[in-house]
């Protein structure tokens, strides 16, 4: 039985040499292509309307570079629209021709990632029980998994983050999806992974999708003049006392209907807040247990173990929403039947092992990255409370993670099969404009790290193949 399961593994670690035999391959395919991309892009520029002599002319001043030389060409058309044509309809014909060419010039930037606009609706490649979906896309040779590798962050940046994060993660578009789809608050993040896309299916029971099947004692005291029936993305931070009281004398004071000022006053606070109705003329925010239900956590997940209120709702703030992720992560299911091996970095409270977890896929190794103290003690008593049996490592530093570590963690498991982490947004949210740095930020210049660690784990576990592994191969005289 031994010997079956090492010729097994052997089979297994072939097919990953041959990979990665390949993708060298590929990569010395793709540098003899250069010398064929001139006239790829002098055809490129002439179809967005631009004259072959002037492509010519920006591509010996700019070389190779499409961006710069994309500029040059609008800056020439500028240029000429500042000399009035003699006929009307000559000036009018190059206008049109013109802005035709901006109009191509701005989907090439579009395409190759300089703009990115986020779609409306935003379901990503699709979301349960709808007949949209898309179920085939091509990414790079170098970018297929195994390991798989899933990063997750706000939808919603500064201008050119997600182009660089993808740029990092091998030319990889983001898929956008908004949680309003998945429970009953919004959540628009953005995840960036080498996952297979057909044959997903979403967690069951399906949770409850409106404010009023989450928390039905609300509807009782839920003004006809309050629209919602979806909360806004959960926040760290929640509405304190003094602002509800605010609320209470704004309506009381109206005597009846309130007038148009106050109704605006209160559903902006509220939105905002996402405030519930639990009373008359009270609002109350969130508690943590109800906002672990809206995630997809279990019940008491965060409480308790020194956890304070306003801890819960910090790291409750900064979690995964599950059956979002669940979701993405289902495909894994058929392809691990025997469990699977996990790298969590930036954990939080153990969002992917949850959603892991409830798919039913075993988890045989988890080297969970967090340093948060507080938030390390969550996931610990809930793989203790759901009687895991697998092995988990934790890490209090991602700066700990250096090739050592992660040559150790591979001889020791034989590999990762899953990279999942989504590094803190702080920086990047909508909600924060004070200190919106982009990937430059304190926090969230942690992405560098998800990037470093996960090359680690790719290029280690290749190194380990061509030296170790292909020699206990060659051990084997049968083969």
């Amino acid at each position: 039985m031994d010997r079956f399961l090492s010729l097994v593994n052997v089979n297994v670690l072939l097919k990953h040499v041959t990979l990665k035999r390949q993708n060298s391959i590929l990569r010395s395919q793709a540098n003899s292509l250069t010398g064929c991309s001139s006239s790829r892009m002098v055809h490129q520029f002439v179809n967005m309307g631009f004259s072959e002599k002037l492509v010519m002319q920006a591509i010996d001043e700019n070389g190779e570079d499409e961006a710069s030389i994309l500029d040059s060409l609008l800056t020439y058309s500028l240029r000429k629209e500042d000399f009035p044509c003699k006929k009307r309809k000559l000036h009018q014909n190059r206008s049109s021709k013109s802005q035709e060419s901006k109009r191509k010039a701005k989907n090439f930037l579009e395409r190759n990632g300089r703009t990115l606009h986020l779609p409306n609706p935003m379901i990503g490649f699709g979301i349960p029980h709808e007949p949209w979906k898309i179920t085939e896309r091509k990414l790079h040779p170098i970018a297929v998994g195994p390991p798989y590798f899933y990063y997750e962050n706000a939808a919603l940046t500064p201008k050119g983050v997600w182009s660089k994060i993808s740029s990092f993660l091998y030319d990889i578009q983001p898929e956008f999806v908004d949680s309003i789809y998945f429970c009953a608050a919004a959540r628009k993040r953005g995840y960036v992974h080498n996952l297979p896309i057909q044959n997903r299916f979403p967690l069951l029971p399906r949770p409850p999708l409106t404010i009023h099947e989450v928390l039905p004692s609300t509807e009782k005291w839920w003004p006809s003049w309050d629209k919602r029936t979806k909360l806004n993305c959960l926040l760290t931070s929640y509405g304190n006392a003094k602002l509800t009281e605010c609320i209470r004398k704004a309506l009381e004071d109206c005597d009846g209907e309130p007038t148009l000022r106050a109704k605006k006053y209160v559903l902006e606070q509220c939105k905002r807040w996402n405030l519930v109705w639990v009373g008359k003329n009270k609002v109350a925010p969130l508690e943590p247990d109800e906002m672990e239900m809206l995630l997809g956590f279990p019940k008491d997940h965060t409480r308790g173990g020194g956890i304070n209120r306003n801890d819960r709702y910090k790291a409750l703030g900064n979690s995964f929403q599950v059956d979002t992720v669940a979701y993405h992560l289902s495909v894994l299911k058929n392809l691990f039947p025997y469990g699977i091996t996990v790298l969590s970095l930036f954990s939080g409270i153990g969002g992917a092992e949850v959603a892991l977890h409830r798919l039913g896929i075993p988890l045989n190794s988890v080297v969970s990255v967090e340093i948060s103290e507080v938030n390390r003690n969550i996931p610990r008593s809930w793989w203790e409370q759901t009687n895991q049996k697998g092995y988990l490592i934790e890490i209090g530093d991602v700066r700990e993670v250096d090739g050592d570590s992660i040559k150790r963690w591979i001889k020791l498991f034989g590999g990762f099969d899953l990279v999942i982490g989504g590094s803190p947004c702080n920086n990047l949210a909508g909600a924060n404009r004070r200190n919106r740095d982009g990937l430059e930020g304190e926090q969230s210049s942690l992405f560098y790290d998800y990037y470093r660690i996960l090359k680690l784990v790719r290029d280690t576990f290749g190194e380990i193949m061509d030296s170790e592994i292909l020699n206990r191969i060659l051990s084997y005289p049968d083969l």
